[in-house]
């Protein structure tokens, strides 16, 4: 049986911001890959990087490295982040996250939101039932990703967002996520 992971829930979302044409891709904080490995079977030639582990895949250019300190090479015409963006500091890492997409690139984020607004909390309360019924009906292993807690709300997300990418799209979404789109000016 498959297991339901609230990110990969996304990974659809995610690939239709993919941009027309797009050619190179980097993952960062891939994770165990699969992201990585679904953009690599679209034909796109993908870097993926993780602090934390190392994994492999055909197509795949995977790295153990740190995306604010190390050269990743780029710039990409589609940069995506998930659930990673919180175990770093906001402002440097989209600034770094900015400056590795080419122009009329795409970076696409999946974020974890925290509550702190009354339709916020709406927002995760629709979330329980529906999560509920996934897991009661799809097994859930256990995760070795590293866990860090995030502090940011959406609203803090796109006030970021605006000083440093204007024109990023953020929306909220079930499961306690939050997406963030930018395109690049081409």
């Amino acid at each position: 049986m498959k297991h339901f992971d609230h990110n990969a829930h996304y990974h659809p979302l995610l690939l239709d911001q993919v941009p027309p044409g797009a050619r190179t891709a980097l993952d960062v904080g891939c994770g165990n890959g699969e992201f990585a490995r679904k953009l690599a079977a679209r034909g796109l030639a993908v870097t993926a990087v993780d602090r934390a582990v190392e994994v492999s895949a055909p197509g795949v250019d995977f790295r153990r490295a740190d995306v604010l300190v190390d050269d990743l090479g780029g710039p990409y015409d589609f940069v995506s982040c998930i659930a990673a963006l919180h175990h770093m500091p906001f402002t440097t890492a989209v600034g770094r996250l900015r400056d590795l997409v080419a122009p009329g690139g795409v970076l696409a984020v999946l974020g974890l939101a925290k509550e702190k607004t009354p339709w916020d909390w709406v927002v995760s309360a629709a979330s329980l039932p529906p999560n509920l019924v996934m897991r009661l009906v799809r097994d859930d292993p256990v995760d070795s990703a590293p866990v860090r807690d995030w502090s940011m709300s959406v609203d803090e997300v796109k006030a970021g967002a605006e000083r440093l990418i204007p024109g990023a799209r953020v929306r909220r979404h079930l499961y306690w996520r939050y997406s963030l789109v930018w395109s690049a000016p081409a």
